[in-house]
C-alpha cells in the first residue's frame, strides 16, 4: 500500500526547537491573548507563572495573580519570533485522558494523528476538532509537540478546549478501537473510495458518534501499518490543479464533512 500525498509543505519556524523551547516536559510557556486567557480558564492546567504587560493585565479575571512586566521581560523569557501580545504564561502539562476513557463509540467521534510533527499545524487541527465537537484528539507520544507554545498559539485557546489521549502505538490503538466498534476511516491521496461517500456508511445514516478519523504526517502521509489497520482508507476529492493539501486544511474539510453525520458536541473537557 502506498503512502498518502497528503503533506505539510510549509517550513514556518517551529519555536518548540529553538535554542528557548516552548516546553518539552512537564511544564512549559504559552504565550498571545486568546492561549492564555483560555489556559487560566481551564481548571485542568495549572499556572505556575504568569507575565503580562500593564495593557494586557486589564483583559486579566479580577484576582488573577500576575506579574505586570515590561514587554521586553516577555520577549527575553520567550523564544525568538514568539507573538505574545503581552501575555505568557508558563503552565504544567496538561493531562492526558486514557484510551479507556474514550473507546466508547457512543462517546463521540476522535480524531488520530500520525506523527504530524509541525506544532503549527497540529494547533490548527485542534481548532478545527473542538470546532466540530471532536471528543479527543490522539497523538502519538513521541511523535507529537507538547501542548505548549506555538500549538496553542495556532490553535488558539482550542488546546484547552478538546481532550487528548498520548498513545504509544498508533496502529495497535485503532485495532482497539475498532474492536470497540468504532468505525476507522484514514485519509490517503491514493484512496479510490471518497470521503462523503465512506461518511454515509452503507445504509446512509452514516457513522455516527462511533467514527474515527485518522491524518497523516506531513511529509509522508500514512504509515503502511496505520493505514491497514483502517477499515477503509478515503480521499478528499480535488482537481488536478495541486498536489495535495497541507493536513490542517485537508482535517478541517474531513471534520466538516463528519460534522453533517453527528451532532456537533458543545463541552469542554471535565476536571
Amino acid at each position: 500500500m502506498t503512502k498518502t500525498p497528503m503533506r505539510n509543505t510549509s517550513r514556518r519556524p517551529d519555536y518548540s526547537r529553538r535554542s528557548k523551547p516552548a516546553g518539552t516536559g512537564d511544564s512549559g510557556w504559552i504565550w498571545g491573548r486568546h492561549a492564555v486567557l483560555a489556559a487560566l480558564a481551564n481548571k485542568r492546567r495549572e499556572i505556575l507563572e504568569l507575565k503580562v504587560t500593564r495593557n494586557a493585565a486589564r483583559d486579566l479575571p479580577d484576582g488573577t495573580d500576575h506579574q505586570q512586566v515590561e514587554p521586553k521581560v516577555i520577549d527575553n523569557a520567550l523564544p525568538e519570533g514568539a507573538v505574545h501580545q503581552g501575555f505568557a504564561a508558563r503552565a504544567r502539562a496538561l493531562p492526558s485522558e486514557s484510551v479507556n476513557g474514550v473507546i466508547d463509540p457512543t462517546h463521540g467521534a476522535l480524531l488520530v494523528l500520525d506523527q504530524i510533527t509541525d506544532p503549527h499545524n497540529v494547533g490548527a487541527v485542534l481548532r478545527s476538532a473542538a470546532a466540530f465537537g471532536i471528543r479527543a484528539v490522539i497523538m502519538q507520544d513521541r511523535k507529537a509537540p507538547p501542548l505548549f507554545g506555538t500549538v496553542c498559539k495556532s490553535a488558539v485557546g482550542a488546546a484547552e478546549r478538546v481532550a487528548h489521549v498520548r498513545v504509544t502505538n498508533i496502529a495497535d490503538t485503532l485495532l482497539e478501537f475498532r474492536k470497540a466498534g468504532r468505525h476507522v476511516l484514514g485519509l490517503a491521496g491514493e484512496a479510490e473510495l471518497d470521503l462523503a461517500t465512506a461518511l454515509a456508511a452503507p445504509d446512509g445514516k452514516g457513522w455516527g458518534p462511533g467514527l474515527v478519523l485518522v491524518m497523516g504526517s506531513e511529509d509522508k502521509g500514512l504509515r503502511q501499518r496505520v493505514a491497514e489497520c483502517c477499515d477503509q482508507l478515503v480521499r478528499i476529492p480535488m482537481t488536478d490543479t495541486v498536489e495535495s493539501l497541507n493536513v490542517s486544511n485537508a482535517a478541517a474539510i474531513a471534520l466538516y464533512e463528519a460534522a453533517k453525520w453527528r451532532p456537533v458536541r458543545d463541552e469542554t473537557p471535565s476536571g
